[in-house]
């Protein structure tokens, strides 16, 4: 498939655009986690929208705050589903995509489809990753997203 399509439509803004937003939220998340600083979801989200944060959009924030509150629960869950691998020695990418798939499924929209949800992590994978990694995002979340 064109990557072009998924960078345009990052461009031109849409419901693409905010899923971009949302995991490079995650994304920056990860990386202040990683050395050790706090972590300022506000500071994060109105610099990656370029607006005050108050007008950001819901989505964006709410999968920043929600990468936050349940990154150690989701880290679990995904390493009790990973054999020979953990999910600290995923890159960062994804790690951002996987966690951006958790929250949105278990946290921001607790009715939407694990098909929707998959495939959006497919979408960015394509993007930023090759086709190993995103046949593991794929997998691994076919096996995650399960509702009770």
């Amino acid at each position: 498939m064109d990557e072009n399509i998924y960078e345009n439509a990052w461009l031109e803004g849409g419901r693409n655009a905010l899923q971009h937003a949302a995991m490079t939220a995650i994304y920056d998340e990860l990386t202040y986690i990683d050395m050790g600083e706090p972590v300022d979801v506000e500071g994060i989200v109105s610099s990656l929208l370029e607006q005050d944060y108050e007008d950001c959009d819901v989505f964006v924030k709410s999968a920043a705050i929600y990468a936050i509150k349940y990154h150690d629960e989701a880290i679990a869950k995904f390493n009790e589903h990973m054999t020979k691998w953990t999910f600290d020695r995923l890159n960062r990418v994804e790690q951002a995509i996987l966690l951006l798939a958790y929250v949105h499924f278990y946290a921001i929209e607790k009715t939407v489809s694990k098909n929707v949800v998959i495939s959006v992590a497919v979408t960015l994978s394509k993007i930023y990753l090759d086709d190993k990694s995103r046949r593991f995002i794929n997998g691994i979340l076919d096996n995650v997203l399960v509702r009770e």
